[in-house]
């Protein structure tokens, strides 16, 4: 394993939730932190501009309380996502407030700059840089980002098509700092693998969405009950850049699945999600490959105790 700044050697255990695009919030957030592992969320999920202060607020101070009323079992610390690209006019306003409230942990997707990981850096903060490849991980870490999240094959929302396997030897031959691993991940035994490989951390998404805190459709979040790995598709269509997203949604919007174009992600608006693509995609629902082991909806808590429990079974197993 890796040498981890705080807050990040200190987690209950190896996990971080991934910040899912609307559908996280600080109900979600605050639930995930208070089960034992990192909650995150996109800046951009508040909406208008002015909400990330009164979520930063309500998240900060129900942890410090929680973590007041219980010292000897704190919460786990949140992550905010900052999308780094030149199409999000907030990123200035957002990493204001998150500078102000002193957000422990950055991700930060869709390009690196020196100057956000420097206003992280300014009071101990942390920043993740999520990647698909060594390349662009080589060029997170040059631009001054402290760890990275590999996005293997068969993630949620925007996701490589690198083996995790090919991904994390390539990065572990130059890079031993803080390292998560996202692809398919859902399972406890999931989670052992991931560290196996090398990986500090397992990066898991989907299921949360499935969670009674989740901020999503009932109906996005049975789908991903009844669906599995064959109801995923890869599209660049919805954003501009790849990503695997639910079949049923996309029927549902009357395509066929099997014969989408190609997106252009300079027709995108990371800012607002108000064009007329992003309106026109809005029911296409995001989810990676594992969701097959996902059999309820339940609170996160409970899904947590159940990561926790399959974590330990499956490092039995391996001891035995």
């Amino acid at each position: 394993m890796s040498r981890l700044p705080a807050p990040l050697n200190k987690l209950p255990l190896p996990i971080i939730g991934s910040p899912l695009f609307i559908i996280s919030n600080p109900k979600l957030v605050i639930a995930q932190c208070i089960a034992g592992v990192v909650g995150a969320m996109p800046a951009l999920n508040a909406r208008p501009a002015a909400q990330l202060e009164d979520w930063l607020a309500e998240i900060t101070e129900t942890l410090a309380a929680y973590n007041q009323a219980n010292p000897d079992k704190p919460a786990a610390p949140f992550a905010i996502n900052q999308i780094v690209h030149k199409s999000n006019d907030r990123l200035d306003h957002d990493m204001d407030m998150c500078v102000k409230y002193k957000v422990p942990i950055y991700i930060t997707s869709l390009g690196a700059r020196e100057d956000i990981n420097a206003a992280a850096h300014s009071y101990g903060g942390v920043v993740l840089h999520d990647i698909i490849n060594n390349k662009f991980a080589r060029k997170a870490i040059e631009k001054g980002a402290d760890g990275l999240v590999a996005v293997a094959a068969g993630a949620g929302g925007h996701a490589g098509v690198k083996s995790p396997f090919a991904l994390i030897q390539e990065i572990r031959q130059w890079f031993d700092g803080p390292l998560a691993l996202s692809g398919a991940i859902s399972t406890g035994g999931a989670v052992l693998a991931a560290q196996a490989m090398g990986a500090d951390f397992a990066y898991i998404g989907s299921a949360f969405i499935a969670t009674d805190e989740a901020r999503a459709a009932d109906d996005y979040k049975q789908s991903i009950v009844d669906s599995n790995s064959d109801d995923i598709v890869y599209s660049s269509l919805f954003t501009g850049v790849h990503g695997n997203y639910l079949k049923p949604s996309i029927i549902a919007a009357g395509m066929d699945p099997d014969n989408l174009p190609d997106g252009d992600l300079k027709t995108m608006n990371f800012s607002s999600g108000e064009g007329s693509k992003s309106k026109a995609w809005k029911d296409i629902w995001g989810c990676g490959q594992g969701i097959g082991a996902i059999s309820k909806v339940q609170s996160t808590a409970d899904y947590v105790a159940q990561l926790k429990r399959e974590y330990e079974q499956a490092r039995q197993r391996i001891c035995a």
